[in-house]
């Protein structure tokens, strides 16, 4: 079990102890997903798994967010920014924009990416650093077409 899994157990009993509804919805949640996503990919639950599958739910959240608040439904877009709260404590904070900068800077370098088309070797380049966790490749990848001709 990873430390971080372990942490989101003991908050999940805490928060049940102190009677918060809200807390313990959003953790359970968490916790069946990261269970779930160990049982489909038939592996233990490891830190890589459990930051993955909270980093996707933050972005379930956030997407859904987004549509709640097309539709005017200022309850719903309230009760997901409280959730992504909640969620975010478990995620590594991210790097800052200029070692997001130089990593990429490095790995076009290293694969010699000359087009977008040859994007997909830079950003395999960057998933195999040890910095891969902490990259949101969603942003990583548009900075990536930027520097591509």
């Amino acid at each position: 079990m990873s430390s971080t899994y372990e942490t989101l157990r003991a908050d999940i009993i805490a928060s049940m102890k102190a009677r918060d509804s809200a807390t313990t919805l959003a953790l359970r949640t968490a916790d069946a997903a990261i269970k779930r996503a160990a049982m489909d990919a038939n592996k233990e639950i490891d830190e890589a798994l459990v930051i993955a599958t909270m980093r996707k739910g933050v972005k379930n959240l956030t997407d859904a967010k987004a549509e709640f608040e097309k539709g005017g439904r200022a309850d719903l877009v309230a009760a997901n920014d409280a959730e992504i709260k909640i969620l975010e404590k478990y995620l590594p904070k991210g790097l800052d924009a200029a070692k997001v900068e130089a990593l990429i800077n490095a790995a076009i370098a290293s694969t010699g990416a000359q087009s977008k088309k040859e994007m997909g070797k830079v950003i395999g380049a960057l998933k195999q650093l040890p910095e891969a966790g902490l990259l949101d490749f969603g942003a990583v990848s548009k900075l990536v077409q930027a520097k591509l001709p």
